[in-house]
């Protein structure tokens, strides 16, 4: 047991406060005590956050190119921080493989150089987010543009995956009896209706949301400016001459970039995206056209949502879009003539040059 004085000090604290009066002061004294752990504190902050946040400030721009968030698509950053998305998604894509499905390129610092805080309160400028139990928005904007698939998928998202788990988000929604000329409408089918009759309309929320979402897309780098190479690659097999998309699957490309609107079945949705089972354009002989659509998107029909230009977008090449076209034919009952990936590269060359020129 220790010894102790007459008044009840150990021996060791009373040798302390004889000998380092002015030390042991400090634990009895609240106005310096503090003054020193406020001290303290407020230099391990500048060492290990403010001084980095300089650091990062003065190394990483803006790639050339990139438009900082305004107007409704920075209030729907907000929408989006407030309603969680931001613990179910991610914007970041990492250095490896199984990330190109959501970028074209690894991320860098520099894409996330022109984004600010959101207000004084609020440092959420990169939500770069910290799992992935929906996919990535890195470049969402590039994968799906059509307005009418993401309200779709907003109001509820089964109406357009139906192996979603993510909840809907009715509240940034209303049903109308009637849709005044401003309000945006949202064809929904009636199955998610629950019975409830009228119109959809999208809130400004909804709107602000939409807004920011069809934002996300990389920026490219400058010209000659070779990108961080994914690791882990796999290497592709030999592609066979005369084959139709010999080392690409046709189901698999519709899948990933097609079925979320014209559904697996093929049959579409009515109201919203138009069918491939039956088409007259899968089945037909105008192979421009088709692969004119497929490249660079479709805006033709007033009661269809438009499409955005898919293979463009994720730089199909002849044998992705003979192995699409090929699937499409031979699906759902469809009887249309294969196509090889020479006779595609072919239109590809001239639905470029055509593009261009519009």
């Amino acid at each position: 047991m220790e010894k102790t004085t007459d008044s009840g000090i150990s021996i060791a604290d009373n040798y302390l406060i004889k000998n380092y009066p002015q030390k042991m002061n400090i634990f009895n004294d609240h106005k310096k005590l503090y003054t020193i752990a406020g001290l303290l504190f407020l230099s391990l902050t500048y060492v290990t956050v403010i001084m980095p946040a300089f650091h990062n400030q003065n190394n990483n721009a803006p790639l050339p190119g990139s438009v900082a968030l305004s107007g409704d698509a920075l209030a729907g950053k907000s929408v989006y921080v407030a309603e969680g998305c931001v613990g179910c998604h991610s914007q970041q894509v990492r250095n490896i493989e199984m990330d190109k499905v959501f970028g074209s390129r690894p991320g860098m610092p520099a894409d996330y150089a022109n984004l600010k805080r959101m207000n004084i309160w609020q440092n959420t400028a990169t939500v770069m987010g910290t799992e992935r139990t929906g996919p990535d928005l890195t470049n969402v904007a590039e994968r799906q543009s059509s307005k009418d698939w993401h309200l779709m998928h907003l109001f509820n998202p089964r109406s357009v995956m139906p192996q979603s788990i993510m909840p809907s988000y009715e509240w940034l929604f209303e049903i109308k009896d009637s849709a005044s000329k401003n309000d945006m409408v949202v064809n929904v089918p009636a199955t998610f209706l629950n019975g409830r009759k009228g119109k959809v309309v999208a809130k400004r929320a909804a709107i602000e949301l939409l807004a920011y979402l069809l934002t996300l897309k990389q920026t490219p780098l400058p010209d000659g400016t070779k990108p961080m190479e994914f690791l882990y690659k796999t290497t592709p097999k030999a592609v066979v001459a005369g084959a139709a998309g010999a080392t690409v699957n046709g189901q698999t490309l519709y899948t990933a970039n097609c079925q979320s609107c014209h559904q697996p079945s093929g049959e579409g949705m009515k109201g919203a995206f138009p069918p491939l089972k039956g088409s007259p354009i899968v089945n037909g002989d105008n192979l421009e056209l088709y692969v004119d659509i497929i490249m660079n998107g479709y805006d033709a029909r007033a009661e269809y949502g438009v499409m955005a230009a898919v293979g463009t977008n994720m730089n199909f090449t002849e044998n992705d879009v003979a192995a699409l076209i090929n699937y499409e034919r031979t699906s759902w009952g469809n009887a249309g003539k294969k196509v090889t990936p020479e006779e595609i590269k072919k239109i590809m060359d001239f639905v470029k040059i055509k593009a261009s020129g519009k």
